[in-house]
This record gives C-alpha cells, structure tokens and sequence, in this order.
C-alpha cells in the first residue's frame, strides 16, 4: 500500500481544525468569524456547526453555532457569536480569537430548519436570531434573486442591529426599546401589523429568537394565514 495518499473523510461529524481568515465586529457584543476549513463542504441555510475548546489541563467545552454564511463561499463558514459574559466558549471568541487563529469545529448538521428554496419564504428573527436567517437570505440574494423573501427583524435598539451594512429592501425592522433618531418605521415588540409589513402573505416561515419572541411570531404567522405545517421555528437559549 506505499505510495497510496489516504483521502480525508468529508462528511459531518469529524472535528477539524478551521483558520480564522477573518473577524468583524457586528455589535457591541456580537462578532463574525470567519473560518476556513480543510474538509469544507457545502451547507444548507440554516445548519449549524459545533464548535470545541479545548484547556490545558484537558477539559472541553463545546457549543453550537449557526452559519450565517451562504454555501456559495467555497472553503469557508461564517459563525456570528453573541458573547455571553457567563459563557464558556463566547467570551474565548470575543476576547482572545484573532485573525489567523486555529478552532475546531465538526458539521455542518442540520435539523428541519433548513431552506431547500421553498417560496415564497417570510424569515423572522429577534436579536442574535437573525444569524440562521442571514444565511437563507445572502443565499437567496445569490442564487436566486427573483424569489420572493422578506425578512422581518426584531431588535433593542440601533447598536444592536447584527448585520447592519447588509440590510435592504427585503428587510422590514423594528426597535423594542431605543429606535434611531427619526425613525419612522415600526417600533415595540412583533405584532400582527408587522408580520403583514414583511408583505408575505403565505408560503414558508422562518421564525428564529427566544422562546417568548417565538411562541409570539409563530402565533402571528399563523393568524396571517400560514399553514401550520410551513411554519419552522428553532430558539436560541442562552448557551456560550
């Protein structure tokens, strides 16, 4: 068997170690990695990666992370990190992570909260929620511009707005507590209102947040007139 070159695994499930090619800081307390990978392979919009450290003295932690990336960007994932000042894995990434640092990372894994190109789709996301949902709508923007999306965003106030930059058109906001001086859009929680604002009447939702902002969106989505069945929701408890 000398002179045979061993092919690596390229499938989920397998650790490995990413180079963090870039960091952007989205909030004052949310940032983007991204990471590239050696066993890269394409992802759903909406699958997650786990991620792993790894101490001197040998003790682990591991957390799952949503890609907020398109499975366009070939090589590579983005992972948006919400720094929890609890948390085990968030603080690491927040403080210490810099560019050209080395992570492990295994995936992508999915669960039924991934996009396939259903349309028309309304994503709805609260707070650091809206990271799965980035990933279905720069994949859409990419692929298949003409389809119809829309994302309804719930957030505090203007500094927590993840993803500011790249926010358009197809993007409907609203402030819970402090909205941007001469803002004349929708503030206060999710409501009815705000979910017909999204302009999509039927078809597939994405609801992403909390439990509370869930139960709540998911109950607006389908007074709306969603079907039941259309109406995937994933909550994002408070893990770092």
């Amino acid at each position: 068997m000398d002179g045979l070159t061993p092919v690596e695994q390229r499938a989920p499930g397998r650790w490995q170690i990413g180079t963090v090619a870039q960091v952007k800081q989205e909030t004052p307390r949310v940032k983007s990695f991204r990471i590239e990978l050696p066993m890269w392979m394409p992802h759903l919009p909406g699958q997650h990666y786990d991620v792993r450290l790894t101490a001197p003295d040998g003790y682990r932690a591991q957390r799952s992370y949503s890609v907020a990336s398109s499975p366009l960007d070939e090589g590579e994932i983005e992972l948006t990190i919400d720094r929890l000042d609890d948390g085990e894995i968030s603080p690491y990434f927040h403080d210490v992570v810099v560019e050209g640092d080395q992570v492990e990372v295994r995936g992508p894994f999915a669960s039924y909260f991934v996009w396939r190109g259903e349309a028309p789709v309304l994503l709805v996301g609260g707070g650091s929620g809206v990271v799965p949902l980035m990933a279905i709508l720069r994949h859409r923007r990419r692929a298949m511009p003409e389809l119809a999306m829309r994302l309804v965003y719930s957030v505090r106030s203007a500094e927590d707005v993840i993803y500011a930059g790249e926010l358009d058109d197809d993007a409907v906001l609203t402030f819970t507590r402090e909205p941007p001086e001469g803002w004349a859009g929708h503030t206060g929680r999710i409501d009815a209102g705000l979910i017909a604002q999204g302009g999509i009447e039927a078809g597939t939702a994405f609801i992403c947040g909390s439990n509370g902002f869930v139960e709540a969106a998911t109950g607006f989505a389908l007074a709306a007139g969603f079907d039941p069945q259309r109406v995937r929701t994933e909550r994002f408890g408070p893990t770092g």
